[in-house]
């Protein structure tokens, strides 16, 4: 059942027996109620959300779940790809963070942009802004900050899901963490000095570290059902090195881990874009 909403005034409400007292009466009492109404102020719109910074390196990359998060979150995403001409921010002023995602390339590789990138990242360093790295993005903060870069010393990669270990800083950080996240990559890092250790792996130590408000995660947690199917179609001939999961493996695991997965991302992008830079707090203090 629906009901039709009209404007009320002295014509159309209805005429009761009575005469024109009654008529007065109620021209009266509509008439007050359209000044109360007309004299309260329209509640004030809410400022608009800064947008976050999203740094992808492919033609077709997406920010995946990551993106999906923030937007619900009512973010704008402003994407960015230094490696075909985009220019990087001199300043985080304009934006609620930064993102900096994967890619097949190396932090280690020759390429402008990827020096860039890692010389970028001074910027939310130095500004103590939000930053999160997410596999080569986590690389490129790790060699910012002066730690190796490099491959497994017995060629072993993670291509699939692997267990990880919240360590006590990873579990005051953000509680709820899977025991298992979507990994790819052939490359790790050393846990650079000063940062603190929030989860550590097997094959690959260091899977989550924190300094300040910067954030590092070898593994996945950006990535979506559609975007494992164009990756395990893409890359199938990784499946053959060393450590890698075998394809099917990919998504029973999905199955199992993706729910935890999920809401463990949501919970941490809410805690990590609330961190206000440490100047403003002092401030605040004063």
């Amino acid at each position: 059942m629906s009901f039709q909403s009209s404007k009320i005034n002295a014509e159309t409400v209805l005429h009761f027996p009575g005469g024109v007292a009654t008529a007065q009466i109620l021209r009266s009492e509509v008439l007050s109620s359209q000044q109360v109404l007309s004299s309260q102020a329209a509640p004030a719109t809410a400022e608009p959300l800064l947008p976050v910074l999203i740094v992808l390196h492919q033609e077709t990359s997406t920010p995946g779940r990551v993106g999906n998060a923030l937007r619900a979150l009512g973010h704008r995403l402003d994407i960015r790809r230094p490696r075909f001409g985009d220019p990087l921010p001199k300043t985080l002023d304009g934006h609620a963070g930064a993102v900096i995602f994967g890619g097949p390339m190396s932090a280690n590789d020759p390429d402008d942009f990827v020096r860039q990138e890692i010389d970028w990242i001074a910027v939310p360093l130095r500004e103590q802004r939000p930053f999160l790295g997410i596999c080569l993005g986590a690389q490129m903060l790790a060699m910012q900050l002066g730690a190796k870069v490099a491959p497994h010393p017995e060629g072993r990669v993670q291509i699939g899901y692997y267990p990880i270990r919240p360590t006590p800083a990873g579990l005051a950080n953000c509680p709820g963490w899977p025991d298992h996240v979507y990994h790819w990559h052939r490359e790790g890092f050393e846990l650079p000095v000063g940062a603190e250790l929030l989860a550590e792996g097997s094959d690959f130590p260091v899977e989550a570290f924190r300094t300040e408000h910067c954030f590092g995660f070898q593994f996945h947690p950006d990535v979506t059902y559609a975007m494992m199917h164009c990756w395990t179609t893409r890359g199938h001939a990784r499946f053959e090195l060393p450590g890698a999961r075998e394809r099917h493996h990919h998504f029973a695991d999905r199955a199992v881990h993706d729910v935890t997965e999920r809401a463990w991302l949501k919970a941490f992008l809410d805690g990590w874009l609330a961190r206000a830079p440490l100047s403003v707090m002092s401030e605040a203090a004063e």
